[in-house]
């Protein structure tokens, strides 16, 4: 599982896969059905509250129970079916999304259940991305993997674009029940078509001492620690367009419709950059251009500084998502440097962080922009971001197998699975 993939591997060797195909599926339809209730659940809350304050609470609300579960649940990935922890949250988070829909509901109360459909989200992201790799060959897991990053910005597209037209013909309760309906789709879809694979780690019953224990094995590992930093930090600089995008239009004197366009430049070129580089570089190369290419996607921001117009302003954002192809070879690292009874809480470690570091590098982006105006704040943005990747960059990450450090990571890892068995 170490071993370097010679050749490419398409998009058309991982789709052959009934269980992929049901994943992405999944995956699509989840995501657009939470992205249309954010908005709905946004206009909802500032109705009857007038508040806005928590209306955008409801967007940082989306980040936090990632961090938390991450922190301290962790270790449920390893210890659960995959399928049977996956098809469980989304279909309690099914119920609680349709729950949301009641019309009396108090706001609190929307609050504290959008933070436990989070919570299961995040729950179910390290099994999740356990049944991508056993959906697929070796082989086909950067494909596979870049079909659900795929998957995740369309679904984000269609359900912010059709958010707004769908609270044109129903309420927002009535886009929370849509909500509800997408988690049972992906319930329904993995249950029925996804195998009942194995967990890979261990059943001991102290989850959060676990999910301590397991989270200090994965970060104790340079190389893994390293690459799951890389994994959290771009994505936090990255984010400063998105977090800007009122103030910079708005600083240019333009039509506030163009926040439109401008959310979805990122997007775009996330989309365009996995579908090249699937297309036409060999997994070698994916691993190769990590680096230099997570690096090259922060040039675009040092532009900013000049505060250029809105239609150079969009491409130069394209190109920046573009090289979110550094994904790829980043996955395919992060795999080869993971042992397998780590590899779900390691995923859900990860998904944690990021998600944690998105949230944060929103903020970051508008105390910035505060001081500095937006178009210098994504420039500093773009800066720090270069830096964090050669800070982190090193010679291993050069294309070379896994060393000494993983195997000794495998022992700790066996160590701490013999340990929950004992208890």
């Amino acid at each position: 599982m170490t071993g370097e993939v010679p050749n490419r591997v398409g998009y058309r060797h991982a789709l052959a896969s009934p269980e992929l195909r049901a994943l992405v599926i999944a995956q699509l339809v989840s995501v657009a059905g939470t992205s249309v209730a954010a908005v709905g659940l946004t206009v909802l809350v500032y109705d009857r509250t007038n508040s806005p304050v928590l209306a955008s609470l409801t967007f940082s609300l989306g980040f936090l129970p990632y961090l938390v579960v991450g922190a301290l649940l962790s270790s449920i990935a390893d210890r659960v079916r995959p399928r049977r922890l996956v098809t469980f949250c989304d279909g309690a988070s099914a119920l609680l999304a349709a729950g949301m829909a009641w019309p009396s509901m108090p706001v609190p109360a929307l609050l504290g259940l959008l933070f436990v459909i989070g919570g299961l989200s995040a729950l179910a992201s390290g099994s999740r991305a356990t049944l991508v790799r056993m959906a697929v060959s070796e082989a086909a897991y950067v494909p596979g993997r870049s079909l659900m990053r795929i998957a995740a910005q369309l679904a984000q597209l269609a359900g912010n674009a059709g958010a707004g037209v769908l609270l044109l013909v129903m309420s927002p309760g009535g886009a929370l029940l849509v909500n509800g309906a997408s988690f049972a789709v992906s319930a329904v879809a993995i249950r029925f078509v996804v195998g009942d694979h194995d967990r890979l780690g261990s059943s001991g019953a102290d989850r959060i001492a676990g999910s301590l224990t397991g989270a200090r094995t994965v970060l104790a590992n340079a190389e893994l620690r390293r690459l799951l930093l890389l994994g959290w930090l771009v994505p936090m600089f990255v984010v400063a367009p998105e977090a800007l995008a009122a103030p910079y239009i708005a600083a240019q004197h333009a039509s506030s419709g163009l926040v439109g366009w401008w959310l979805t430049a990122l997007p775009v070129g996330i989309i365009a950059g996995d579908v090249l580089g699937v297309r036409f570089l060999s997994g070698r190369s994916q691993r190769r251009l990590v680096v230099p290419v997570a690096a090259a996607g922060f040039v675009p921001y040092l532009a900013f500084a000049a505060d250029p117009g809105i239609w150079l302003a969009i491409p130069l954002l394209v190109l920046t998502g573009a090289c979110g192809l550094y994904g790829l070879g980043l996955d395919a690292r992060v795999r080869d440097a993971t042992p397998l009874p780590l590899f779900a809480r390691t995923m859900a470690v990860s998904t944690a962080g990021l998600m944690a570091l998105q949230g944060a590098g929103f903020t970051l982006g508008g105390a910035l922009a505060q001081a500095l105006g937006p178009g210098m704040a994504i420039a500093v943005s773009g800066g720090c971001g270069m830096a964090a990747v050669f800070l982190l960059s090193g010679p291993r990450f050069r294309n070379r197998r896994i060393t000494t450090s993983t195997h000794n990571m495998e022992e700790a890892a066996c160590l701490e699975l013999a340990s929950t068995r004992d208890e």
